[in-house]
């Protein structure tokens, strides 16, 4: 199949990684499957994160096609990008045209990109997961990748200015083991087990990573529990009730 559009992408993206002399520091990526269809799951922190979940499926020799909202399709810029990289668009008024979609991608090979949190996390700690994740590898018959980013929110994320600037700012990937999805087992218990794997990567991430905040004001990226001042998950419900 030919990468009209994907592969020029990621040279870009490297590109800018370059530009941006990020320190980048993944590791597992031999989990990811050389072939077959697979889910990766990720967590959410960053409007960047998938550049970056797919960055770790290279080594492979893979590409991921990730679900991701109906109206980045819909920009000028980036609509065209999505289609031509062959994503996966998820109207939530119509959510099961894209489970279907993501289905047949994973029945024909592909590995399919999942953020099961939905949304970012502002508290940049795991929220909780939906089970789409968990049927559509027991449906489809393959495995689940666990992975977890940090860092990326310090690049961009949601109620913060982007930082684009040179900064030798660090960038930590960590790809576990693949969690099977049998089809006898209950969904739920299988996202319970997958979000708690992503967990261990977060945290092993966290412990990896060389970063710290320079000063109080400087510690809006760090979760409330490691000592800086993001809103912690309580608050942010609180504020979303109201």
């Amino acid at each position: 199949m030919a990468e009209l559009v994907y592969r020029p992408v990621i040279g870009f993206a490297k590109t800018l990684f370059k530009v941006w002399d990020l320190d980048i520091d993944c590791q597992g990526s031999e989990n990811i499957p050389r072939s077959g269809g697979a889910v990766l799951v990720s967590n959410h922190i960053s409007y960047l994160d998938f550049i970056f979940n797919g960055l770790a499926a290279l080594p492979q020799k893979r590409l991921v096609r990730f679900m991701a909202k109906e109206s980045v399709f819909r920009h000028k810029v980036s609509g065209p990008l999505m289609r031509g990289m062959k994503h996966i668009p998820v109207d939530r008024g119509q959510g099961e045209t894209a489970y279907e979609h993501a289905l047949d991608s994973l029945r024909s090979g592909e590995i399919v990109g999942v953020f099961p949190e939905a949304t970012i996390s502002q508290s940049f700690t795991l929220k909780s997961f939906k089970s789409g994740a968990a049927r559509l590898a027991q449906e489809a018959g393959v495995p689940l990748v666990p992975m977890a980013v940090w860092g990326t929110q310090r690049l961009w994320t949601k109620g913060h200015p982007r930082n684009f600037k040179r900064s030798h700012l660090p960038v930590t990937i960590r790809v576990g083991e693949p969690v099977e999805a049998p089809r006898d087992q209950y969904a739920g218990a299988i996202t319970r087990r997958l979000r708690e794997r992503v967990q261990e990567l977060l945290e092993a991430a966290q412990r990896a990573y060389p970063g710290r905040p320079k000063g109080p004001e400087d510690s809006w990226w760090l979760p409330a529990h490691l000592g800086g001042t993001a809103p912690t998950a309580e608050a942010l419900r609180t504020a979303e009730a109201h």
